[in-house]
């Protein structure tokens, strides 16, 4: 009796997890080093944060289309692909309790924590989508689309002044740091780049410390982003935001209606 036919995923299983390890490092791995430094800019000062913020948004209308095709889209592969993989492992550590088992296990896990809290993340900060009905009555209604790119740090500060979300973003970057950071190290042994023992536990060493590097930028972006959310220091932010904003209509290089949801007032009132 011939056996059933095998099927897309089966046929290409290698080509599929090759994938599925190079797009977790490059682009998305690429793009949360850059994420999470460009944050932790805001330890400098809002201003830094928001010249910064400028630089991305600069881009206009074709920034929706560089988030798809290169964060967006590599991510849903990343993360779908990874689903099924997780699906068809079966954790062992209690048979097995070796360290590399428990970062076997733990890779799956935070990639699962990772993939949750980055929706979550994308939709607290700005919404899902750009588009004005969807901000107005699905994202905002739901706490949804907090971050203002004109006023950067002081929006981003009030939506992590909640002590649960900031606890909750906290887990969510340590997981992502975690995930890329082991994953640096397993792509290393698919890839071939590392095949002995002795080469494979140095670049262990140097995957933990990039870790823990990434993990204090990470968190220090978070507590830098988090002062600035209330007292004196957010109504200093939102005075350097406004005149950053004023400055920037006044040279022409932005419109004041280019973006509906700024929160630039030229008298401005904190709560």
């Amino acid at each position: 009796m011939d056996p059933p036919p095998q099927s897309f995923l089966e046929r290409n299983d290698f080509l599929i997890r090759r994938l599925h390890s190079l797009s977790g490092l490059i682009p998305v791995g690429a793009y949360m080093v850059i994420h999470l430094a460009t944050n932790a800019t805001v330890l400098n000062g809002p201003a830094a944060y928001q010249k910064n913020v400028y630089s991305i948004h600069a881009l206009g209308g074709i920034l929706p289309i560089v988030e798809w095709v290169f964060i967006f889209i590599p991510l849903l592969f990343h993360s779908i692909v990874g689903v099924a993989i997780v699906a068809g492992a079966v954790p062992n550590t209690t048979n097995y309790p070796y360290e590399s088992n428990w970062r076997y296990t733990l890779q799956r896990w935070t990639g699962m924590i990772a993939f949750v809290f980055i929706i979550w993340h994308v939709f607290h900060m700005h919404g899902w989508f750009h588009h004005e009905a969807w901000l107005k009555n699905v994202a905002e209604p739901f706490d949804g689309a907090q971050f203002s790119p004109y006023n950067a740090s002081s929006s981003a500060g009030l939506a992590l002044q909640n002590s649960v979300v900031a606890l909750l973003y906290a887990v969510g970057v340590l997981a992502c740091v975690y995930h890329l950071a082991n994953g640096i190290w397993t792509a290393g042994i698919t890839w071939g780049v590392w095949t002995s023992e002795r080469a494979q536990r140095r670049a262990l060493s140097v995957c933990g410390a990039f870790g823990i590097l990434l993990a204090v930028v990470g968190l220090g972006a978070l507590g830098g982003m988090r002062s600035v959310g209330s007292g004196e220091a957010l109504q200093q932010a939102r005075d350097i935001e406004n005149r950053m904003y004023q400055s920037r209509v006044e040279s022409g290089e932005l419109a004041p209606d280019d973006h509906k949801r700024a929160t630039y007032h030229t008298d401005v009132e904190t709560d």
